[in-house]
């Protein structure tokens, strides 16, 4: 199975998924690509800004995908 697939099945389970889940779960490093790849197959994707600590405290905006 490809990163695309193991993405989108976790998608079609109706979680949502950010970057730093994609990495720590799949060890997808570049979630935007691979959204974008769906996307271009013909698949849905939503996503929204969602806020979140960084590892220095700080929060920041970061993009959360889901269909």
């Amino acid at each position: 199975m490809n990163q695309n697939e193991w993405v989108l099945r976790y998608l079609q389970t109706g979680k949502r998924l950010t970057a730093r889940d994609a990495l720590q779960t799949f060890g997808v490093m570049r979630l935007a690509a691979r959204i974008l790849d769906l996307k271009d197959s013909g698949y849905e994707i939503r996503r929204e800004m969602v806020e979140v600590n960084n590892r220095f405290g700080a929060t920041v905006k970061v993009a959360r995908y889901f269909l």
